[in-house]
């Protein structure tokens, strides 16, 4: 089924999106936080991972979008993450977002490029934060459309000795934890469906490994302030398998920013072109 190209630049409202403390604490645990994190895994004085965001974005995603564009499930792929943060995140709240799909770029044989905005709102209207994400289906190239910009490397570490560099285990159940965040794709816990889309097992999700990148750069760069990241984004490059080790190397590129990469215990890149902008 060919994509619905009407969708461009068409607000969709998400419904509702209501949470507490008990489901802040189970995404600090999803993305590794354990009793050296206190704060964000006890009720008492309770701060929020800012990768929090991610959590309402989802249901804002899954609800009506894919079904209104005709993406192919099977087919996606989630290639790049921005979070923008204008307010600090609270323990609980009832959520707004709108969605918006910005461009839709037509990479012949690698898919069709997705480009998709959700804006979330506190419940007296205040802008939280804003996803903005940019998906893959591989199924849906070729479709006649503009190819749209060509991708730039954002910057060149090539040869640059890091700033840091910080080592973090995954768990072996870890995707299992993470996906009672929202995200129950198969592919993260079904090793006969990761086995059909060509991994070989179930891979942890690209949006849980971003929140593991995001506590090293709150304990090591914000002092775990989380009202000092202003933004974060990268670019997925490859899988984790639960179980593996992450390897977090950073560069201060000025004052206020920073550029990191993740690699797996092999040396291989799982995460690109990550770039954190902090007060």
């Amino acid at each position: 089924m060919a994509l619905n190209l009407e969708v461009i630049d068409v607000p969709i409202k998400s419904q509702p999106f209501e949470y507490g403390p008990d489901q802040v604490i189970l995404y600090a645990l999803g993305i590794g936080a354990g009793c050296n994190d206190l704060p964000f895994i006890y009720e008492k004085e309770l701060k929020v991972y800012p990768t929090f965001a991610v959590v309402p974005f989802l249901p804002a995603l899954f609800g009506r979008f894919l079904k209104y564009v005709n993406i192919n499930l099977n087919g996606l792929l989630h290639v790049g993450h921005k979070i923008v943060f204008h307010q600090q995140i609270p323990t609980s709240a009832i959520l707004e977002s709108n969605l918006c799909c910005k461009s839709i770029w037509d990479k012949k044989e690698k898919g069709a490029l997705i480009n998709i905005h959700v804006e979330t709102y506190s419940e007296n209207g205040e802008l939280l934060f804003e996803n903005q994400a940019t998906v893959i289906d591989k199924t849906a190239g070729n479709f006649g459309g503009e190819s749209g910009p060509t991708e730039i490397s954002l910057n060149s570490l090539e040869g640059k000795t890091p700033d840091f560099s910080i080592l973090q285990e995954t768990s072996p159940t870890q995707a299992a934890l993470y996906r009672l965040s929202g995200d129950k794709n198969p592919l993260h816990i079904d090793r006969t469906f990761a086995k059909k889309v060509g991994f070989n097992g179930p891979v942890l999700h690209g949006l849980c490994t971003f929140g593991f990148v995001c506590r090293v750069i709150l304990s090591k760069l914000c002092r775990n302030d989380p009202q000092r990241l202003k933004t974060l984004s990268c670019k997925f490059a490859g899988p984790v398998y639960p179980g593996e080790k992450l390897i977090h190397e950073g560069w201060q590129m000025e004052k206020d920013k920073y550029v990191l990469k993740t690699k797996n215990q092999t040396g291989k890149i799982i995460l690109d072109n990550v770039e954190a902008v902090i007060s």
